[in-house]
């Protein structure tokens, strides 16, 4: 029984902490980001050509550059990317669901060294994810802190 006891209030501590999430200003931005995003029809249109050359790209790549339409394909690609890349709620829906990624790795930490210094957390980071420390081993020993 006092494992369930201890388990019902480990569920209610994560109900305070996803609701602290959803009520949180990087979330909040996020959702208007997405919503805005959503509603831009000049984004959608964007973001609609690049998928459909990204099937036309995925295709070409089993053949490489001797695909003979390879050099403009990939270029095309390269273009709508950087069309869609630059368009402003694009631009604002990145950055607010970079910083809404920042917050959760930062909660995934904390909970994590909670338990142990030496558990490894993914930083969202690959450069740190693929050392051998994985994102920070908390014993300072791999100097990755």
């Amino acid at each position: 029984m006092l494992a369930t006891m201890k388990t019902m209030e480990l569920l209610d501590h994560t109900d305070e902490l996803s609701q602290a999430v959803v009520q949180s200003e990087p979330y909040e931005q996020y959702i208007q980001a997405k919503q805005a995003l959503q509603s831009d029809s000049v984004a959608q249109e964007r973001i609609n050509r690049f998928n459909s050359m990204k099937d036309q790209y995925e295709d070409i790549q089993r053949f490489g550059k001797y695909h003979p339409d390879y050099d403009k394909i990939s270029t095309d690609i390269r273009k709508l990317k950087r069309e869609m890349d630059l368009t402003e709620t694009v631009i604002a829906f990145k950055k607010a669901e970079k910083e809404l990624e920042t917050m959760l790795n930062e909660i995934s930490e904390i909970i994590a060294r909670s338990v142990s210094s030496t558990i490894k957390v993914p930083t969202g980071n690959p450069f740190f994810d693929n050392m051998s420390c994985s994102g920070g081993c908390g014993s300072g020993s791999c100097g990755c802190k």
